[in-house]
């Protein structure tokens, strides 16, 4: 597995406003969306094309397009969907999976609700969007939902990442003969006693969508 911190000072500006109390959900929404797609550009550098010919105003020319089959973007609801529109700007005309997963307080363990995905991913390039790998047990298995079903590219979008989750989604990934890779504005420093990044920016659902009653 490998983990690319995005080091750009409109990242760690934008991370900045994120991580602030006082931003209000509009403004978070707003920023976040404006980070992923900043994130997505590095992710996407390993993006399957292939060759296309064109003609120019001037001269016929070879350029790219995106390979078939079309990379699918994955959110993990509810906190992904947060960071898709955001995705989608870079890459429209990739197809769009959903995956619901929550995790247990408790124990910190991640079990699937729902999904809307193709039964067969053989071939395909995967884009999980969740926005902080904390544990790291939500992603982890997450990936291995997608690789069982035959994807063989994964690169999850998080907006922060801890240390333990990445340790974490290393031990839980082992063996995997698929490669992974992890795109992060930050690494932090630890998780605390329930599970939280720190300093972090608090619970990414709430703050895009407000605390439900």
């Amino acid at each position: 597995m490998r983990t690319h911190v995005v080091d750009h000072p409109l990242v760690a500006h934008k991370l900045t406003v994120l991580r602030d109390e006082t931003t209000d959900s509009p403004t978070f929404r707003r920023l976040a969306d404006e980070l992923v797609t900043l994130l997505a550009y590095e992710a996407t550098r390993d993006v399957r094309v292939e060759p296309v010919e064109i003609t120019t105003p001037v001269s016929p020319t070879t350029g790219v397009r995106l390979a078939t089959p079309k990379p699918m973007v994955v959110p993990i609801l509810r906190a992904g969907l947060g960071m898709l529109d955001g995705m989608m700007r870079l890459l429209p005309t990739a197809e769009v999976g959903f995956l619901g997963m929550v995790r247990n307080e408790e124990t910190l363990e991640a079990s699937t609700y729902a999904e809307r995905l193709p039964e067969d991913l053989s071939g395909r390039q995967c884009y999980v969007l969740d926005p902080m790998l904390a544990t790291g047990g939500t992603l982890a298995a997450a990936i291995r939902f997608l690789t069982d079903r035959g994807a063989d590219h994964i690169t999850a979008i998080c907006l922060l990442a801890a240390p333990e989750g990445c340790r974490r989604l290393e031990d839980d990934l082992s063996g995997l003969a698929v490669p992974v890779t992890v795109v992060t504005a930050a690494l932090d420093e630890k998780l605390n006693e329930k599970g939280y990044i720190v300093p972090g920016l608090g619970d990414a659902g709430d703050r895009l969508y407000g605390v439900a009653g």
